[in-house]
C-alpha cells in the first residue's frame, strides 16, 4: 500500500496569461485531458488578476499635462491535479495550448 501512494503524485498547474479567454480553453483542455485519464481534479481557482498601470505623455516636448494612460493584466488560474498516472503526465505534455498562455508545472 504505501508503495502505491508513492506512485501517485500531485500535479499543481498554474496558467497565466493577458487573455482571459484564450487561459479558459487551455484550462479547459487540461481538464478534460486529466478527468479522460482517470485523474481527481481540485479547482480551477481564480487567482486575483495583477494590473499594471503606465502612464506616458502624449508628445516628447509640449502638452506636459497630456497624458496617455494604459494598462496591462495578467489573468491567473490554478488547477490541482491529486491522483495522476503516467499515462496522465504523457497526456498532458501532448496537448497543444497557445502560445500566449504561461504553463507552471509543479509536482
Amino acid at each position: 500500500m504505501p508503495n502505491e501512494k508513492s506512485q501517485t503524485q500531485r500535479l499543481r498547474i498554474k496558467l497565466r496569461s493577458y487573455d482571459c479567454k484564450m487561459l479558459d480553453d487551455s484550462l479547459k483542455k487540461i481538464i478534460e485531458t486529466a478527468r479522460r485519464t482517470g485523474a481527481a481534479i481540485t479547482g480551477p481557482i481564480l487567482l486575483p488578476t495583477n494590473v499594471k498601470k503606465y502612464t506616458v505623455n502624449r508628445s516628447v516636448h509640449t502638452d506636459k499635462k497630456s497624458r496617455e494612460q494604459f494598462e496591462l493584466r495578467v489573468h491567473k488560474r490554478l488547477v490541482d491535479i491529486c491522483e495522476s498516472s503516467g499515462s496522465t503526465v504523457e497526456e498532458l505534455m501532448k496537448l497543444d495550448l497557445p502560445a500566449g498562455v504561461d504553463i507552471e508545472i509543479k509536482m
